[in-house]
């Protein structure tokens, strides 16, 4: 096994890093939980430099210059649009909806519209006209249900605009999520970086305060391949962490 001032020593370091990103709230006691897949990770720096000129002599040339890192960034591209990451990448909130039955939810019929029902993806669909001794529409020729609700057919035989009919269904739970309802959320990242060009070697970041803002973008639909999720974020310095030679940002650990 290798001492410190072997690994501190090396020479021969390339890097090719895979693995796993976890997150929790800052200042949450919870365990920091998987992410999912993320196809992009990367940390970025900013400064300010402020040149003096060298006045003394022919030729110019510079006499001094000022340093300050104006910004650190992490900036991921995530695989799994789960309910968290969504939520995060739009300053939304999250609630769930536990699976149910309704009963006789009021719509009115448009010729090739959409009946959009109250929950998604409804199952064991009744479609029924209102009022008392209503007759039940059969599906054939007339609607079919869909993951936002009832397609009434534009030909639709037993169906005219402006009817009022009710629909029954029963509907699974899901998630829904309210976008730009909350603000950024501070999180500590930690990314567990495993090194395939250096025999698996560990290499583990930890970002104390993150501050991560809303999504440039979020891919609903493509012709083609998987939808992906582009976030960054700010990392600020936590004052909770103090010492000489203790990074207030972020840190590296590697074998």
């Amino acid at each position: 096994m290798s001492t410190a001032q072997q690994v501190i020593s090396r020479t021969f370091a390339p890097a090719g890093l895979v693995g796993k990103v976890y997150a929790r709230e800052r200042g949450s006691s919870a365990a920091p939980m998987s992410i999912g897949n993320v196809l992009e990770l990367e940390l970025s720096h900013k400064e300010d430099v402020q040149s003096q000129p060298d006045m003394t002599r022919l030729g110019g040339g510079q006499h001094a210059e000022i340093r300050r890192v104006t910004e650190v960034e992490v900036k991921m591209k995530l695989a799994d649009l789960n309910a968290v990451n969504l939520a995060r990448a739009s300053l939304g909130t999250v609630t769930g909806v536990e699976a149910g039955t309704v009963t006789d939810e009021a719509h009115t019929v448009t010729l090739g519209g959409l009946l959009r029902t109250a929950h998604i993806a409804p199952e064991d669909v009744e479609v029924r006209i209102a009022g008392a001794g209503g007759t039940d529409v059969p599906a054939a020729g007339n609607w079919e249900a869909t993951a936002a609700g009832v397609v009434v057919f534009a030909n639709a035989t037993e169906l005219a605009d402006g009817a009022e009919v009710v629909i029954s269904y029963k509907h699974g739970s899901y998630a829904v999520i309210e976008a730009l309802t909350t603000k950024a959320k501070e999180l500590e990242l930690i990314f567990e970086g495993l090194n395939e060009a250096d025999d698996g070697k560990p290499c583990i970041v930890e970002i104390w305060r993150a501050s991560q803002g809303v999504a440039s973008s979020i891919g609903l639909m493509a012709d083609k391949g998987f939808a992906s999720l582009p976030v960054s974020g700010a990392i600020l310095r936590d004052d909770s962490k103090q010492g000489a030679g203790i990074s207030r940002f972020y840190r590296v650990r590697k074998a």
